[in-house]
């Protein structure tokens, strides 16, 4: 098949449906994104620039849509030329977050587009004014539903959709759903299989060094920031370092990925500077990002791991605790829910709460068979619910389907899957029924697909 992806941060979320593209071979991948330093060998990349302009010209309310209306119109200026070089794709496959895929519909009619649909904004229910540490203004929520300009347009294409957790999909409005699909995302198991024996030898980030005695806690963020309850573990650490044999490392960045931005600093020295001289530095570590390699060390050498959100799109480290078996404490918030039960993959915890937190994590470093329970439970609800092979055999059945012009209404009942425990949720996340043995395999649906977009015009009339 052709397939063109578009994401303005190459690979994005479809870094590992790359791979297996490019594993499968006979496939011929074109990428469109912004520019940066990432690579991958067979991939065709096609860069565009999102031209200066004056942002502070635009009103406040329509500065996002304005932006990304120039991004639609840069994208399909590229597209365009790939289409006048021969390049005509059988699939179209982005994220609707940046409004990158609005215009393709006109430069390639007739090619299907599967989009990713991350988050629907509200005023309420969700991130917004979660925090009274942080309330927001009346201006902030006034432009709450100018944000939904993106997902209103690409919603309006009438092509088709994909959501990763329930928790996402059902925050888009009934009347929306239709054509997003459920397909739960998934983790390399082999690569975070958990690995006992760490905890007997000496781990090491840079000099920062845990023995086999000490206690390690440890925090994963992509930036250091409220959203991800940043504060909420500082504020934890004195009563949690009261424990003589514990250490803890926070991993994340020193930017915002979510929510606003300081006047001045950033969050991580904020918080910081809140707490100097309130515990004992020496033994806290917070060494940025890091390498994934080290990421992954730290996740199985965790004695208690710590995950904290606000009711948000759930971070990829949480899949990826679960799968290193992790003993996981973590916010109790709604979108957690799907993943985590309390008392049985992990401990769920009030969000905003440091005394709690604290509580929570003693109490696991206190008692080690419970801890042991909830990692072997955690990695065995992520070898049902997770596997990577699972995710990507359903992405590309998904694929066929579309390319294929059969898809169907998203089977979801909203109602009933916000009130289900995380088992019962999974389950309906797993992977889609098998075809009929009378039906055409997805990879042959796809062959057919492919074929049909390469005949004449005509002919596919």
């Amino acid at each position: 098949m052709r397939y063109l992806f578009v994401h303005q941060n190459f690979p994005g979320q479809f870094l590992h449906l790359v791979r297996r593209l490019l594993d499968e071979g006979g496939h011929d991948i074109v990428f469109i994104s912004e520019p940066n330093t990432s690579q991958m060998a067979g991939v065709r990349r096609v860069v565009y620039r999102l031209p200066e302009y004056a942002p502070e010209a635009v009103h406040p309310h329509a500065r996002e849509w304005d932006r990304a209306v120039r991004r639609a119109e840069a994208v399909a200026g590229v597209a365009r030329n790939l289409k006048s070089l021969g390049f005509e794709p059988d699939i179209v496959i982005g994220h609707h977050g940046w409004g990158e895929l609005l215009d393709l519909k006109q430069v390639f009619p007739g090619v299907p587009i599967l989009g990713y649909f991350e988050f629907y904004y509200s005023p309420t229910g969700a991130d917004v004014g979660f925090d009274p540490e942080f309330p927001a203004d009346e201006a902030t929520r006034a432009r709450i539903p100018s944000m939904n300009q993106i997902n209103h347009a690409a919603i309006a294409l009438g092509e088709h959709g994909q959501s990763p957790t329930v928790w996402q999909l059902t925050r888009y409005p009934p009347w929306a759903r239709g054509g997003i699909r459920l397909l739960q995302e998934g983790v390399n198991l082999d690569e975070l299989a958990p690995d006992p024996a760490v905890r007997r030898r000496r781990f090491a980030i840079g000099d920062f060094v845990v023995g086999p005695r000490d206690r390690l806690v440890t925090y994963v963020a992509r930036n250091l920031e409220p959203y991800r309850g940043y504060h909420i573990m500082m504020r934890a650490l004195p009563s949690l370092l009261k424990r003589n044999d514990v250490k803890v490392v926070l991993v994340g960045g020193n930017k915002v990925s979510y929510g606003p931005r300081l006047a001045a600093g950033s969050w991580r020295d904020r918080f910081l500077k809140e707490m100097e001289g309130k515990y004992d530095a020496s033994r806290v570590l917070l060494p940025g990002q890091v390498p994934y390699d080290v990421y992954r060390g730290l996740l199985k050498r965790s004695d208690a791991h710590v995950y904290l959100t606000y009711p948000f799109v759930v971070s990829w480290s949480l899949r990826e605790a679960m799968a290193a078996g992790c003993a996981i404490v973590a916010a109790d918030v709604e979108p957690v829910r799907e993943f985590i039960g309390d008392g049985e993959t992990g401990l769920m915890t009030p969000p905003l709460d440091p005394a709690k937190l604290a509580d929570n994590v003693l109490g696991l470093l206190e008692d080690r068979n419970r801890a042991k329970a909830l990692r072997l439970a955690a990695r065995a609800w992520a070898e049902k619910h997770l596997p990577m092979e699972s995710y990507l055999d359903a992405y590309q059945a998904l694929i066929a389907t579309i390319a294929g012009s059969e898809i169907a209404p998203a089977e979801v009942n909203p109602r009933q899957l916000a009130s289900s425990p995380p088992e019962p949720a999974a389950k309906r996340a797993a992977a889609p029924r098998e075809a009929p043995p009378s039906k055409p395999s997805a990879r042959s649906k796809a062959a057919t697909a492919s074929a049909r977009r390469r005949s004449p015009p005509a002919a596919r009339r």
